[in-house]
């Protein structure tokens, strides 16, 4: 089950917000400095007093794979060589960690370029990557480059971070942790495994201390089977729904005994269908609103879009709003320099979720187990009390 074994080290971590002061300008004075390094792009922002000093760069992890990350230094009076690192692996799969991580929850600007008071970079250090490769900034030359489970992912994560460390050494010994959120915590259980491995081996110098599993999608079963029930005990649907869920759950339950994971994966959108049917279109981020999403009726009963699409409509397609991929797309694109002009951010995210959809339903929970029992990293598992999604009861 989600948690078993998993109260040995649980450590709780919170995060106070504090006065964080940044040009209001409205505006984003990025500078060009462009150097070739190999097989990656290094581009430096030169900044005003009152912005973060920041890099990004390309790193091509194989043939045809270009993944983008972007690094802000914490704006900590005691130095980002005193500060830990945090590397913010977003969910989907598909959803950029540049983008959504940065302006619309963590990074120091929001969409509207104004400064975030509550910014994670008051006290650490922050890298987004793009991941999977096709996210974000990040792109595929050909459609076989694009990864289908958290094995390819992690290895890509492991080519990135080589990378990065090698053109940041400073990095290597400060305290370096993983955040992550929905899907981006089932490739940050897969990949902060490897990351040890690797560490351990003396294959990559990095001070790894822990991670963070937010609203993880680890346990994809044990999260579907408590929809219904979920729903049924906060009144969000009667009993008859509560039994339709739970019969279009069992269904999911029995795909993945059989290791029909594709098919379980259809059948998980189904189980959402069932679930937006029942409730009137609950929210399946926050069950205290209904955003109308009963797609029989917001289709007419007509809806030929096919599972996955459904499911990347509901899931990922709402992390790309249009202030933002006005922004990314705009002026962020500009100013950055580096991505090629026929890149769209974001344009490849539909292929990365679709190639995802034998994996989906896979769980990583002996994994999380693995980290938690034989290594010494921290580990924090969280979920959100009204989110439905990655739920837990």
């Amino acid at each position: 089950m989600y948690f078993e074994n998993i109260s040995r080290r649980i450590i709780i971590y919170c995060v106070f917000a504090c006065t964080f002061i940044l040009s209001t300008s409205g505006h984003l004075s990025f500078i060009k400095e462009h150097a070739e390094q190999k097989k990656r792009t290094v581009v430096h922002m030169s900044m005003t007093a009152n912005e973060p000093q920041q890099s990004w760069a390309y790193v091509t992890v194989r043939p045809k794979a270009h993944v983008f990350y972007w690094l802000y230094y914490t704006t900590h009076s005691s130095g980002f060589k005193e500060r830990p690192l945090i590397l913010w692996l977003q969910g989907g799969p598909g959803a950029s960690g540049t983008g959504y991580g940065n302006f619309q929850e963590i990074g120091p600007l929001n969409v509207s370029l104004n400064p975030r008071n509550t910014t994670w970079l008051q006290t650490a250090s922050l890298l987004f990557i793009d991941n999977p490769v096709g996210s974000g900034y990040s792109y595929v030359d050909e459609k076989d480059a694009y990864t289908t489970d958290v094995a390819q992912i992690s290895a890509d994560l492991l080519a990135v971070m080589k990378a990065f460390i090698k053109s940041n050494p400073d990095f290597s010994a400060t305290p370096f942790y993983i955040f992550s959120e929905s899907y981006g915590g089932k490739m940050t259980a897969a990949f902060s495994a490897v990351l040890y491995d690797a560490a351990t081996k003396g294959d990559i110098k990095i001070n790894f201390k822990g991670l963070a599993l937010g609203d993880s999608w680890i346990s994809p079963v044990d999260s579907t089977n408590s929809w219904g029930p979920y729903l049924y005990a906060t009144s969000v649907v009667d009993v008859t729904g509560l039994d339709r869920i739970s019969v279009a759950a069992k269904q999911v339950e029995d795909l993945v005994k059989e290791g029909k994971f594709k098919e379980a994966t259809n059948a998980w959108s189904n189980t959402e269908n069932v679930v937006e049917m029942t409730s009137g279109g609950v929210n399946f981020y926050n069950i205290l609103d209904w955003d109308g999403s009963d797609s029989n009726r917001k289709y007419g009963g007509l809806d030929s879009r096919s599972p996955l699409e459904k499911l990347y409509d509901r899931h990922v397609r709402p992390m790309a709003n249009d202030d933002l991929d006005v922004l990314m797309n705009g002026l962020i694109k500009k100013k950055l320099k580096i991505i090629p002009e026929n890149v769209k951010w974001g344009g490849q995210s539909g292929e990365v979720f679709e190639y995802q959809s034998e994996d989906f339903m896979k769980n990583v929970t002996s994994t999380v187990n693995h980290l938690i029992q034989t290594t010494p990293l921290k580990v924090i598992v969280y979920s959100g009390q009204l989110d439905l999604i990655c739920d837990v009861l």
